[in-house]
């Protein structure tokens, strides 16, 4: 368990070297930039918000034209492709890039015009389908819309609201007559007419008209209805067409897929790189680069700057108020966990990487949470399996998880074995149902469903070693901070208390008959248990107020801190979890081949069998995994951290190349790129 110690770091540099030292940091990934140093008359910071922006409208584009590509011509992947990771390429295709930088970028904008193309035509297609649609009524009127009379006559082309027949119209119009009206077409909703009329009725019959509500219709083409008709089906063909020929166009820049990847990747370095020239503090002919580097970094980044360029390195121990960021380093075993840790919350000042003593509990309590060795097995194989199968292009987050998920499982194997859980009682049912031979695997310790209460004083034991691990790691840190009162006052009374307390608990009778031990102390030692208990309680209170200086407040402190031990005892109940959730995945996995079982009779009966054995199983799996992680990260963050550790501390945020599809093959030793 390690938090990597920082350095310091300020290089000065010309600045016709800014755009290929940044890019070199840059995929090195070691260093984080950081406003060190201020302004002064000479060493300004400059404005690159213009560009940065431009850079960010480039990387929205690409993105964009690859949704397009994706919606035409979605690309096939397996279902573990997600496995695989960013593909790898040499470092030199970062810098020939630029020689297609522009027809790349051509590309992207014609496929964005062609989809802006082809929403446009689709919308224009909408719009001529629903003037189609208003003017089919009139589709068998030989006469345009807008038609007015003769010299001697006048019309009245439109609609009137709901079904009406001749009879009705004329018997509106029967003080107008003579009078001719046709109904062009009618429906429920409306009814479709043309009226002619005299030129000395034009006013009574549009009064009339509009009485019973008649309106006009929206068309002024001077043009039949059929030839409207018509047009609008042969501009729809040709919008048809367009949009067409647009998305085959489209389609055939699937070849240009991994450029726009590439050119996203490209954009998203730039911008990044970009972001850290705006902090660059820079004369006419100079920069300056300041941040924070791992000190095991800052002789392979030394060495390999200064045989590329001309520059100056300056590495320095921080001050003890600087606000350091914090890089873990684990093992193997442990660094899965470093996620968990940084999402409680990085050390701080004065703290350890808990990651180590935590990694070995959490894959303990994980394990006994789940415990059954078919589910522990299958975990296992499939995590390894992945991790086997795309151990090259695996990116190392999930490599991380995955190895978790491993460990985990392996651990669930053998408190499965100790508990003889596989699948529940899976080979039981199986064997008396289709064999009529009834066989147990028996576990090698004993069956948690049938001595519960073992299972509790254990998931209790487990408990209190847990929590006192955590003291010890606060004796430690005390011990390491030369805090001798707090070593003593904090930790040492509280273990002796809680040591003394504990052993005396378990020789009352009820104690005793609650958790069926018997522990019987010699009198002399019980004697000896029972003064302990009271010195370190009196201890308590008269130093964990100790910072007051007044007498009362401080005795009060001390009592409220005695108090706390109601605190411990609320922590050591939280492990009856590890009995409820271990009870429940074998209690569950028993039902469900209960289920099965019942299922089994005859050929059709095996189908049921099967089908209820893979889904009810696949779901507590799920299920209960999920909840073992849950809980396993509870027990970590409020029992176990709750003891000794602070946390405050911030990530190291490395300057890196946070590419989406492709990562350039360099050798680095933090696992940035």
């Amino acid at each position: 368990m390690a938090v990597l110690q920082m350095q310091r770091i300020c290089i000065c540099a010309l600045k016709e070297n800014r755009k290929p030292i940044l890019e070199l940091l840059q995929r090195q990934g070691v260093i984080e930039i950081c406003d060190i140093m201020p302004e002064d008359s000479v060493f300004k910071k400059s404005n690159v918000s213009v560009a940065e922006n431009l850079l960010l409208k480039n990387v929205a584009a690409a993105k964009d034209a690859l949704v397009v590509l994706d919606t035409y011509a979605p690309e096939k992947k397996s279902m573990l492709s997600s496995l695989n990771g960013r593909a790898e390429v040499m470092v030199q295709s970062y810098d020939t890039f630029t020689e297609k930088y522009s027809a790349v970028v051509h590309t992207v904008n014609r496929i964005l015009a062609l989809v802006k193309s082809v929403a446009e035509n689709k919308a224009e297609i909408i719009k001529l389908e629903s003037q189609a649609e208003m003017l089919s009524p009139w589709s068998t009127l030989d006469i345009p819309l807008n038609f007015n009379g003769t010299k001697s006559t006048g019309s009245f082309i439109g609609t009137l609201p709901g079904a009406w027949t001749l009879e009705m119209i004329y018997e509106s119009l029967a003080d107008l007559t003579p009078i001719n009206v046709e109904i062009i077409s009618d429906s429920k909703e409306q009814t479709c007419i043309f009226v002619l009329c005299t030129k000395d009725k034009l006013d009574f019959v549009s009064e009339s008209l509009r009485a019973i509500g008649f309106s006009y219709p929206n068309s002024t083409v001077d043009k039949k209805t059929a030839e409207q008709l018509k047009n609008i089906e042969t501009q729809i063909n040709v919008l048809k067409k367009d949009i067409t020929i647009a998305q085959e166009e489209i389609i055939s820049y699937v070849k240009d897929r991994n450029d726009i990847r590439f050119l996203e990747d490209y954009e998203t370095m730039r911008t990044e790189k970009y972001e850290v020239i705006s902090h660059l503090l820079q004369s006419k002919k100079v920069f300056i680069l300041t941040g924070y580097i791992p000190k095991v970094e800052a002789e392979n980044i030394t060495n390999l700057l200064n045989s590329k360029f001309e520059l100056s390195i300056e590495l320095e121990e921080p001050q003890e108020d600087e606000d350091v960021p914090v890089l873990l380093k684990n093992n193997s075993f442990s660094n899965p966990l470093e996620g968990t840790v940084e999402a409680f919350s990085p050390p701080g000042k004065g703290d350890i990487d808990p990651t180590f003593i935590m990694s070995l509990f959490y894959y303990l309590l994980f394990g006994l949470m789940l415990s059954d060795a078919g589910y522990g097995a299958l975990m296992a194989l499939g995590c390894a399996f992945a991790l086997l199968k795309f151990r090259s292009r695996m990116e190392e987050g999930m490599k991380k998880t995955l190895r978790m998920y491993l460990f985990c499982g392996i651990s669930t194997v053998f408190w499965g074995v100790m508990f003889g859980s596989y699948f529940g009682d899976l080979l039981d049912v199986v064997t008396e149902n289709f064999f009529g031979n009834k066989i147990t695997i028996p576990p090698l310790w004993f069956i948690p469903v049938n001595e519960p209460m073992r299972m509790l004083v254990f998931s209790m034991l487990l408990g209190i070693i847990h929590l006192f691990a955590g003291l010890i790691i606060k004796l430690y840190l005390c011990i390491k901070k030369k805090d001798i009162q707090g070593a003593v006052y904090d930790v040492i009374f509280w273990l002796v208390l809680l040591t003394s307390s504990i052993f005396m608990l378990l020789t009352t009778q009820m104690i005793g008959d609650i958790f069926s031990i018997r522990l019987e102390l010699p009198a002399a030692v019980t004697s000896v248990l029972s003064w302990l208990a009271i010195i370190s309680a009196a201890g308590i209170v008269l130093t964990n107020g100790r910072e007051s200086k007044n007498p009362f407040k401080r005795f009060l402190k001390g009592a409220y801190a005695l108090y706390g031990i109601s605190g411990y005892l609320s922590d050591v109940l939280s492990y009856s979890r590890l009995l409820a959730l271990g009870l429940a995945t074998g209690v569950i996995c028993n039902v469900i081949n209960k289920m099965a079982g019942m299922a089994s009779g005859g050929p059709v009966g095996i189908i049921f069998f099967i089908l209820i054995v893979v889904v009810g199983h696949t779901m507590n799996l799920g299920i209960n995994a999920l909840g073992a992680y849950v809980h396993t990260n509870r027990l970590q963050y409020v029992e176990f951290f709750g003891k000794f550790y602070d946390g405050g501390g911030r990530m190291f945020k490395a300057f890196s190349a946070k590419t989406k599809y492709f990562k350039f093959k360099e050798n680095t030793t933090n696992g940035n790129v």
